[in-house]
């Protein structure tokens, strides 16, 4: 969800991104800001700079470093299930490396008992209320916005219209921006900055998602929904993924 909210935010005239995930706050940050500063694009007086890079949320320092950089930075969080979301990881990893193990070799530490591996990182991603925790060190709640990844495919122009208030932009992006791909399954923007082709998401977002037994599927909800509780709490959202 994250490609997406980046391509349909640089429809928005009042910003200018990165296109590439610059990863200076968890894999680059000895390079120094100098360097971090000459990847951005040139803004004018009034238009706001982004990039986006998902593991930041769940990089330890992360908080800290872009804290010590402003505190006065805005945070938008895109989160989705997090079963759905841990076989979506595992779709793109078998995708680059077919001869992985199996999801649920991976995703059980032992599966007669049905204990959880914590320590993939396609399960431990989608604690999100432990990740959220650590970055509340450091920013307050209102330096946040949650953006649902299901409502950014199925109502892509309302949860845009939250993240430009989020942003105190106008809100330009509305659903005269969007079109829905039979296809892909997903929505296109209609007008892409600087071009007058429909501009979808490429060809690996939407892949097929490998057959996952239901008793995995089943095991893993309920390992994440405590998680999910104590989330929704912490956010006052409820993603309704339960």
């Amino acid at each position: 969800g994250t490609r997406a909210l980046l391509e349909f935010l640089r429809a928005h005239p009042g910003v200018r991104a990165v296109g590439a995930e610059p990863h200076f706050f968890d894999r680059c940050y000895e390079k120094g800001l100098r360097w971090y500063r000459s990847l951005m694009p040139r803004t004018l007086e009034g238009q706001i700079t982004m990039e986006k890079t998902p593991s930041y949320f769940v990089t330890k320092e992360a908080p800290r470093r872009i804290y010590n950089m402003s505190r006065d930075t805005k945070l938008i969080v895109v989160v989705r299930n997090p079963v759905t979301r841990a076989i979506s990881d595992y779709t793109q990893t078998l995708s680059k490396n077919p001869a992985i193990p199996s999801f649920q070799a991976l995703a059980f530490k032992n599966v007669s008992t049905g204990l959880i591996d914590t320590s993939w990182s396609a399960v431990r991603i989608g604690i999100y209320a432990k990740h959220l925790d650590n970055w509340l060190q450091y920013f307050p709640l209102s330096k946040f916005l949650f953006v649902s990844g299901e409502r950014l495919v199925s109502d892509p122009a309302g949860e845009m219209g939250r993240v430009q208030d989020f942003l105190g932009l106008k809100r330009v992006v509305t659903d005269k921006h969007f079109y829905f791909n039979e296809t892909k399954g997903f929505p296109c923007l209609k007008k892409p900055e600087g071009g007058s082709k429909p501009r979808c998401l490429g060809k690996s977002k939407g892949r097929p998602h490998p057959k996952i037994d239901v008793q995995v599927v089943q095991r893993l909800r309920e390992f994440y929904r405590p998680f999910n509780m104590k989330f929704y709490q912490m956010t006052g959202q409820d993603f309704g993924w339960d």
